[in-house]
């Protein structure tokens, strides 16, 4: 009688699953085989080109000729001693850094304002957003027109003050600043969205105690509101940081990374070397150079972020 339970219950465990986890499996797998065209689209457009860029870091192609030659590490070493790319960096840094920052504080102050019960908050919400959907390049054009030297509107205005125009895009000390404040000034709507959302995922029974104990608005914005929208700051630190590292089109609008390379980012300058100078290699070089400054930056303020997140 043993044998028999024995003999039954291996034939049950031998048994393939019927009914409910049948079923369950075959959507399982389903869902699965809907993975692979994304596998294949991230294989195609993504993966084979980095490679592919990484192979042409080590070579002399002019970015035409079938034919270049293996010159290993030489492109890498140029980076380093080109005095050039000293000031490529801190450019791009400031582009990422910089917006980051500026795109974060204001937005968060619009967030905390468009938090309140105003009348017209949808409007002013879509007008401070709408910046975000026009083309990089576009804005760059329109900002150009404020700024430039001869019938800008911004020296219009200044001439009435002073004798002679100012050459504000062509200062290297100012250029790459007014670039990123015209970064800010468009992507700064993605940080009060995100703002926004953390805001109103806070419980107001917070906000009622503390008032009750005797808190003061800004009590209660350091002890409850800004830790708990952490989680949005990290989203929108990171977004925006990563944004402003790769900075390209407003740079080539609005001063073509000139005077020389005086606001040229590593994005602006790997294009004028590519199609500029025909020097694909050395351009494939920085390629890859600022896709590790930009995974290294991005995840070491990731790291320090999370670190300080709490939910409610």
């Amino acid at each position: 009688m043993a044998k028999t339970t024995t003999a039954v219950r291996g034939a049950r465990a031998a048994a393939p699953p019927q009914g409910p986890v049948r079923k369950r499996m075959r959507s399982t797998a389903w869902l699965n085989l809907l993975y692979v065209p994304a596998l294949l689209l991230f294989a195609v457009f993504i993966f084979y080109p980095f490679v592919k860029g990484v192979q042409i870091s080590f070579t002399n192609w002019n970015g035409y000729n079938q034919e270049y030659k293996w010159i290993g590490s030489s492109n890498y070493k140029r980076f380093f001693s080109d005095p050039d790319m000293g000031r490529v960096i801190r450019n791009t840094l400031i582009y990422g850094v910089g917006s980051a920052f500026l795109q974060n504080l204001i937005g968060l102050a619009y967030a905390l304002f468009l938090n309140m019960s105003i009348r017209t908050r949808g409007l002013v919400r879509t007008v401070i957003y709408l910046p975000v959907i026009i083309s990089s390049l576009i804005m760059g054009y329109i900002w150009y027109f404020f700024f430039q030297y001869d019938g800008g509107a911004i020296n219009d205005i200044l001439l009435l003050f002073q004798d002679e125009p100012s050459n504000l895009l062509g200062d290297k000390d100012l250029n790459s600043w007014i670039i990123t404040f015209v970064n800010t000034y468009q992507y700064l709507g993605i940080a009060m969205v995100l703002f926004l959302a953390g805001l109103q995922t806070i419980p107001k029974d917070y906000y009622e105690a503390a008032t009750i104990d005797g808190a003061t608005a800004v009590s209660r914005f350091r002890h409850i509101t800004w830790p708990l929208i952490a989680p949005s700051l990290t989203i929108s630190m990171v977004l925006n940081l990563i944004g402003g590292l790769k900075l390209f089109d407003v740079i080539v609008a609005m001063t073509n990374s000139g005077p020389g390379y005086a606001s040229a980012s590593m994005s602006s300058i790997m294009y004028l070397l590519y199609f500029g100078r025909e020097d694909a290699g050395y351009a494939a070089t920085i390629g890859i150079l600022m896709f590790a400054m930009i995974s290294v930056v991005s995840i070491f303020a990731l790291y320090l972020l999370r670190r300080r997140e709490v939910h409610a």
